[in-house]
Protein backbone atom coordinates (compact mmCIF):
# COMPACT_ATOMS: atom_id res chain seq x y z
CA UNK A 1 0.00 0.00 0.00
CA UNK A 2 1.46 3.21 -0.85
CA UNK A 3 1.48 6.38 1.46
CA UNK A 4 0.95 9.78 0.41
CA UNK A 5 3.89 11.63 -0.88
CA UNK A 6 4.60 15.11 0.01
CA UNK A 7 5.06 15.56 3.38
CA UNK A 8 8.51 15.37 4.99
CA UNK A 9 6.15 14.23 8.27
CA UNK A 10 5.42 11.15 6.56
CA UNK A 11 9.23 9.75 7.29
CA UNK A 12 9.16 6.85 10.03
CA UNK A 13 12.77 6.72 11.83
CA UNK A 14 15.17 4.54 10.25
CA UNK A 15 15.01 0.77 10.95
CA UNK A 16 11.16 1.47 11.24
CA UNK A 17 9.28 0.56 8.36
CA UNK A 18 5.60 1.15 7.35
CA UNK A 19 3.49 -1.91 8.59
CA UNK A 20 5.81 -3.12 11.22
CA UNK A 21 4.66 -5.09 13.82
CA UNK A 22 2.98 -2.92 16.62
CA UNK A 23 2.80 -0.22 14.00
CA UNK A 24 -0.61 -0.88 12.34
CA UNK A 25 -3.01 0.48 15.43
CA UNK A 26 -0.93 3.87 14.65
CA UNK A 27 -3.08 5.85 12.16
CA UNK A 28 -1.15 8.29 9.59
CA UNK A 29 -2.03 11.13 11.75
CA UNK A 30 -0.64 9.91 14.91
CA UNK A 31 2.46 9.20 13.32
CA UNK A 32 2.33 12.60 11.62
CA UNK A 33 2.09 14.24 14.85
CA UNK A 34 5.00 12.34 16.52
CA UNK A 35 7.23 12.97 13.73
CA UNK A 36 6.67 16.53 14.10
CA UNK A 37 7.51 16.04 18.06
CA UNK A 38 10.59 14.87 17.02
CA UNK A 39 11.51 17.51 14.97
CA UNK A 40 9.58 20.49 15.58
CA UNK A 41 12.34 22.49 16.38
CA UNK A 42 13.20 22.60 12.70
CA UNK A 43 10.18 24.59 11.93
CA UNK A 44 10.08 28.66 11.71
CA UNK A 45 8.35 30.53 14.02
CA UNK A 46 6.40 29.08 17.66
CA UNK A 47 5.15 25.38 17.90
CA UNK A 48 1.67 26.54 18.53
CA UNK A 49 1.72 27.78 15.17
CA UNK A 50 3.42 25.33 13.50
CA UNK A 51 0.82 23.03 15.38
CA UNK A 52 -2.31 24.98 13.73
CA UNK A 53 -0.80 25.09 10.32
CA UNK A 54 0.56 21.78 9.91
CA UNK A 55 -2.43 19.80 11.64
CA UNK A 56 -5.39 22.52 12.22
CA UNK A 57 -5.79 22.00 16.04
CA UNK A 58 -5.64 24.15 18.70
CA UNK A 59 -2.66 23.85 20.82
CA UNK A 60 -4.92 22.44 23.83
CA UNK A 61 -6.26 19.74 21.41
CA UNK A 62 -2.88 18.77 19.82
CA UNK A 63 -1.56 18.21 23.15
CA UNK A 64 -4.96 16.39 24.73
CA UNK A 65 -3.85 14.46 21.10
CA UNK A 66 -0.27 13.61 21.86
CA UNK A 67 -1.19 12.82 25.39
CA UNK A 68 -3.63 10.12 23.99
CA UNK A 69 -0.82 8.89 21.21
CA UNK A 70 1.84 8.21 23.53
CA UNK A 71 0.05 6.10 25.81
CA UNK A 72 -0.80 3.54 23.16
CA UNK A 73 1.83 0.43 22.68
CA UNK A 74 1.68 1.39 19.14
CA UNK A 75 3.21 4.74 19.41
CA UNK A 76 6.10 2.95 21.75
CA UNK A 77 6.81 0.73 18.85
CA UNK A 78 6.77 3.46 16.42
CA UNK A 79 9.43 5.12 18.11
CA UNK A 80 10.29 3.90 21.30
CA UNK A 81 12.76 6.44 22.16
CA UNK A 82 11.01 9.56 21.30
CA UNK A 83 7.20 8.02 23.08
CA UNK A 84 9.19 7.42 26.32
CA UNK A 85 11.32 11.05 26.63
CA UNK A 86 7.54 12.32 26.08
CA UNK A 87 5.99 10.03 28.98
CA UNK A 88 8.79 11.52 31.22
CA UNK A 89 8.82 15.36 30.34
CA UNK A 90 4.85 14.85 30.72
CA UNK A 91 5.46 12.67 34.55
CA UNK A 92 7.88 15.27 35.18
CA UNK A 93 5.28 17.99 34.61
CA UNK A 94 2.39 16.55 36.55
CA UNK A 95 4.95 15.76 39.48
CA UNK A 96 5.67 19.75 39.86
CA UNK A 97 2.21 20.43 39.16
CA UNK A 98 1.14 18.19 42.19
CA UNK A 99 4.05 19.50 44.09
CA UNK A 100 2.81 23.27 43.74
CA UNK A 101 -0.68 21.99 44.68
CA UNK A 102 0.10 20.53 48.06
CA UNK A 103 2.36 23.96 49.16
CA UNK A 104 5.73 21.61 48.95
CA UNK A 105 8.90 23.71 47.02
CA UNK A 106 9.38 21.96 43.54
CA UNK A 107 12.38 23.02 41.43
CA UNK A 108 11.19 22.87 37.30
CA UNK A 109 13.34 22.29 34.84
Amino acid sequence: MAEAAGSSLEAHAPGDASGAPGDGDLDERSRAILDFERQWWTYAGAKEQAVRDLFDLTPTRYYQTLNRIIDSPAALAHDALLVKRLRRMRASRHRARGGRRLGADVQSR
